[in-house]
Order: C-alpha cells, then structure tokens, then sequence
C-alpha cells in the first residue's frame, strides 16, 4: 500500500506502517482527510465518513482515524497533543462505543470492501452450506 503512513499535520505520523487509514479528522488544524486510494467508494459513503469523523473530532477534540489493521480489521484511534486539556479521553472512548454500535453495518461493509480489494480476498457468495 502506497499510503500505509500519511502525514496529518506538523510533523505528525498518524499510522502504523502495517496499517492503512481511511479518513481523519484533525480538530487542531480543522481539517479532513481521506485516503486518495478509497476514493472509488460511493459519495454517499465518503460524506458520511466525512461528517462522522469531523463530529467526532469536534465533540472530543484531538485527531480522530478511521483506519484497517493488516488483517482488514476496522479500528478507529484517538489521539491528542501533549498539554491539550481539552481533549476528552473519556468522552472520547465512549463515543467510539457509540459509532461502533450506530454504524456497524457500514463498518462492516468497509472492512469487507477492503479485504476484497486491497487484500484479494475471496468473496465466498456461497449461501447454502
């Protein structure tokens, strides 16, 4: 993967080198970011992670990701520059708990979209077994 690592701001590696981001928030800088290699996902999809993410890091504060593990599994990070009192870290685990269980099937579906795609899994759409 051409973008396992990315830069968020001043000087920041935000990821893993086994790890690929899908999108970020930085509440510090006020911006968005979304991985040029999804951007084949649907509109309605790429807004949704978009709002999701930029309410994330205005409720919390700090730098939210959204991102997939070597393996495809969707995670999702926050993190936080040193001496920022402002940042929830209790809010901030909560509400990861929150978007979890309201967006679980589109975290699914990207986490599947990702495994096929960027891993060339298999897609088993044998449904009788």
């Amino acid at each position: 993967m051409s973008m396992a690592m990315y830069e968020l701001g001043k000087d920041r590696q935000m990821s893993e080198v086994n790890e690929v981001v899908l999108c970020a928030a930085n509440s510090y800088e006020r911006n968005y970011y979304l991985n040029p290699e999804f951007g084949k996902l649907p509109d309605a999809v790429k807004d949704e992670l978009k709002a999701l993410s930029a309410l994330f890091a205005e409720q919390v504060g700090g730098i939210f990701e959204i991102l997939f593990d070597e393996e495809g599994e969707m995670m999702m990070r926050t993190d936080h520059e040193p001496g920022d009192f402002g940042f929830d870290e209790i809010g901030a685990g909560l509400l990861i708990n929150k978007v979890r269980r309201e967006h679980a099937q589109l975290f699914e579906e990207l986490s599947l979209f990702y495994r096929v795609v960027f891993l060339g899994e298999k897609l088993d759409l044998d449904t009788e077994k």
